[in-house]
């Protein structure tokens, strides 16, 4: 029998990176780098913002729940991939397959929806400031990241159900090295035609409106920019756009690259290498990004390093 039904297969191979077997251990080295680095920038905000009374506003308040998003996101991803480099294996097994693909989305839609967020809290900071503390109120902040779970869990639940309608010949490979969505639809032995259908307008759905209100947010932005007097009230205004600004530029512009990529080379290899910039570099460089070009958060950080140092 050629096709084995989704409860019978038990397994995936994922092809991976490189297939050379000397650079195997480079490849494990260099990424394992990436994500003690990840884990630590991301952690080391959340913890500047939690214990900073100072950072205790609506932007660091979604600034930290990004930085979580950005843990749990290369979390689903890494650790696998980096079991399977060490035990010089490409097997996945299929729940482990389901589990990655489900989380990959959530994480991945939470990334878009926090920074369309943020862009929003700028917006009302900027061109209205007399109702900002009103408008964003803690509960209403709270209230705005709870409607961002719910979606993108209802989002990945309904791709999950899709993908589990489908059906794969014993051995499939996935051309990536983590399970992906929109392989799984390639490899699928059944016909997916419906569910790839269904997949991009959603997709295209939850990547269209938060870009269209960040596009506005910072037009609104520019032109009350613009009506202001003062230089340096431009300057200080525009200074707290400018982190997010770089992130967001970051986050869509290798998701961009992907997308490109795919389309224009038809080569897997070169998909999946493009991949590592949005799932693996994006998550690594926000901390950085926030910390450098961040007065507040590089003073909190300061302090947060200098109270741990007078403890040890």
């Amino acid at each position: 029998m050629e096709v084995e039904n989704h409860t019978v297969l038990s397994q995936f191979l994922l092809v991976g990176l490189l297939e050379d077997p000397e650079l195997q251990p480079i490849l494990f080295g260099l990424f394992l780098s990436m994500y003690l680095v990840t884990v630590l920038g991301n952690l080391l905000i959340i913890l500047a913002v939690s214990s900073d009374s100072h950072l205790h506003t609506p932007m660091y308040f979604f600034l930290s729940n990004l930085s979580l998003i950005d843990i749990c996101f290369t979390s689903t991803i890494i650790p696998k991939m980096l079991v399977n480099i060490h035990a010089h294996s490409k097997e996945i097994s299929y729940l482990e397959c389901l589990t990655q693909v489900y989380f990959f989305m959530i994480f991945v839609g939470m990334d878009d929806m926090l920074l369309t967020i943020m862009a929003y809290d700028r917006f009302v900071s900027i061109c209205y400031p007399l109702k900002y503390t009103v408008i964003m109120n803690p509960r209403h902040c709270v209230l705005l990241v709870l409607m961002c779970w719910l979606i993108m869990l209802c989002f990945s639940l309904i791709h999950i159900l899709l993908v589990k309608q489908l059906t794969f010949s014993i051995g499939t490979e996935i051309p990536h090295f983590f399970c992906e969505v929109v392989q799984l639809f390639k490899v699928a032995s059944s016909d997916a035609l419906i569910g790839i259908i269904i997949m991009y307008v959603s997709t295209a759905l939850v990547i269209v409106f938060p870009v269209t209100w960040i596009l506005y947010s910072y037009s609104q932005i520019v032109s009350t920019l613009m009506r202001m007097s003062s230089s340096l009230s431009k300057y200080k205004a525009f200074s707290t756009c400018g982190s997010h600004l770089c992130v967001v530029s970051l986050f869509y512009g290798t998701g961009l690259g992907v997308y490109l990529s795919s389309a224009v080379v038809h080569s897997p290899q070169g998909s999946t290498i493009a991949s590592v910039m949005y799932t693996v570099v994006t998550p690594m460089l926000n901390p950085f990004i926030y910390s450098l070009r961040n007065k507040d958060v590089k003073g909190a950080l300061g302090r947060l390093l200098s109270r741990a140092a007078s403890c040890s």
